[in-house]
């Protein structure tokens, strides 16, 4: 049920905005959601099935951004001027996301969920709801979700500084002097590095993309 996970997930991101993980209800989840409870143990098996989900979706659309921004620079704009680009919206989404911050720095506050130090989520046959009791049992017949089969790892910050690097040689490879893949992949490395600097300490967009820009003529 596509739309009734991506509706889950959507409501339990806004939940987040307004309290923390531990303090936030399955039941009130589905019921923003708008499905039933029992939805969302099939789709997820528990509360760290959900975290765990949500984490991963975060993640990845703030991968899918570093693509946009690689991209959507204007003109005839060098490797140079995409990668600073790149390194603003990192700021930007570590900044206004606390859980891109959280995979990017590995510092995961109280307020949010920490799936990767977390237990595998429950069987959905018996889903383990508020307070640790067994849940009812999945009724005779009802789909049992795939996704909740196997735990999927939560990204740690040199995974994910390692797909924003690739996703960046990958779409630079074309632009960048012939025979210099590995100073592509450097050039990548360090504007990514860099830009997770300033996920600690923000700065303003156009320092942010100045100290890109300086650090690759430093190191071309």
């Amino acid at each position: 049920m596509p739309a009734a996970r991506e509706s889950l997930l959507d409501a339990a991101f806004a939940a987040l905005a307004r309290r923390p993980w531990a303090r936030i209800r399955m039941t009130d989840v589905a019921a923003a959601a708008g499905v039933s409870r029992q939805t969302l143990y099939n789709e997820f098996g528990g509360k760290d099935g959900l975290a765990r989900a949500l984490v991963r979706r975060e993640a990845e659309a703030y991968l899918n951004g570093v693509e946009r921004a690689l991209t959507g620079v204007p003109g005839a704009a060098g490797p140079g001027e995409r990668l600073a680009a790149a390194a603003v919206w990192t700021v930007r989404a570590g900044t206004e996301n606390p859980l891109v911050r959280a995979v990017l720095t590995g510092c995961w506050s109280e307020r949010l969920p920490c799936p990767a130090l977390s237990p595998a989520p429950p069987s959905p046959t018996h889903p383990a709801p508020r307070g640790g009791q067994p849940g009812p049992p999945r009724p005779p017949g009802s789909p049992r979700s795939s996704r909740v089969a196997a735990v999927e790892p939560v990204p740690t910050p040199v995974d994910l500084l390692g797909q924003a690097r690739d996703r960046a040689v990958r779409l630079l490879e074309a632009e960048w002097p012939p025979g210099g893949p590995v100073e592509l992949a450097r050039a990548c490395e360090t504007a990514a590095r860099l830009a997770l600097s300033y996920v600690l300490v923000p700065a303003p967009p156009v320092e942010v993309a100045s100290a890109v820009r300086g650090a690759l003529a430093r190191n071309p």
